[in-house]
Formats: structure tokens, C-alpha cells, sequence
């Protein structure tokens, strides 16, 4: 059976808030192997300000990030790893196969292929209505968060 997660949800589990929580949902988990997100893309978002205001389009370094969230959430979902960070160590194969613009709606699948210790490496692929937008393999390590007083 599939574990769903609202906002409510992804926010206990993600340190990240506006403007930076770019997962809006999650469809299906199996904590520590993979996730599957959604991402909502708005016209009313803070990026599109300036990237570019008669022509907006989805900055690859935030589509990344999304993609990234979300296999953020099947790493920290176990409750050990819980009021933990991920954080990347590099990122590799990006690949920006078509823009993203306001009114798409990226599906993101994140499978762990390697763990170690508390490092490990995703495969994200974010698609929109079933087309490839963009893919890359992300190396993070989980860390203990700095602060305690988290919203």
C-alpha cells in the first residue's frame, strides 16, 4: 500500500520552508529506497520575477533542488534519521531534456542506488505528463541539524 504525504507531513520531515520547500506532495514511499513527489509549478512563485517575467521558465538549479527534496524525503522518512539534514556532496549526469513553465506539475521519482554509512547517492527523474524534463544523480550525506528550534 502506498504511503501519501501532504504538506503537513513533508514538513515534519524536511527542514526546509518558503521559498525553498519545493515538494507539494508525495505519492509513494519506501523509506530509504525511493519516493515518488510532486511539484507544483505557479505562476506566483518568487523565481519567476526575475526568470524571466515575460517568459518565465523554471530555474534548473531549483528544478534540481526539487527533485532533490523529494529523495530527501526517503532518506530522513525512517524515524532515526528524523531532525536530520541531507545535503549534497555533488550532483552528476544533470540532464534538462524541455523547460519547465508556470502551470506544469513535476512528477519526480527518486531510487536510492547506493547507501554507505550516512552518505548515498539518488537517481531523480522529474517528468511532466510523462515526458522527461530533467534527471540527475545526487551524492548527500545526512547530517544532525545545527538548531534545534525548527518551525
Amino acid at each position: 500500500m502506498a504511503i501519501v504525504l501532504d504538506i503537513n507531513e513533508i514538513k515534519k520531515i524536511l527542514p526546509h520552508r518558503y521559498p525553498m520547500l519545493l515538494v507539494d506532495r508525495i505519492l509513494d514511499i519506501d523509506p530509504m529506497k525511493m519516493a515518488i513527489g510532486i511539484k507544483n509549478v505557479t505562476a506566483n512563485e518568487v523565481q519567476f520575477l526575475g526568470h524571466f517575467p515575460n517568459e518565465p521558465i523554471m530555474p534548473g538549479v531549483l528544478l534540481i533542488e526539487a527533485m532533490a527534496q523529494v529523495g530527501g524525503v526517503a532518506m530522513l522518512y525512517p524515524e532515526e534519521n528524523r531532525g536530520k539534514i541531507a545535503v549534497f556532496g555533488k550532483i552528476d549526469n544533470v540532464r534538462f531534456r524541455k523547460q519547465v513553465v508556470p502551470g506544469d506539475q513535476v512528477v519526480t521519482t527518486a531510487v536510492v542506488t547506493k547507501t554507505k554509512g550516512n552518505m548515498g547517492t539518488i537517481h531523480c527523474e522529474g517528468k511532466v505528463d510523462g515526458v522527461v524534463v530533467a534527471e540527475c544523480d545526487c551524492f548527500f550525506a545526512i547530517m544532525p541539524r545545527k538548531e534545534e528550534n525548527v518551525i
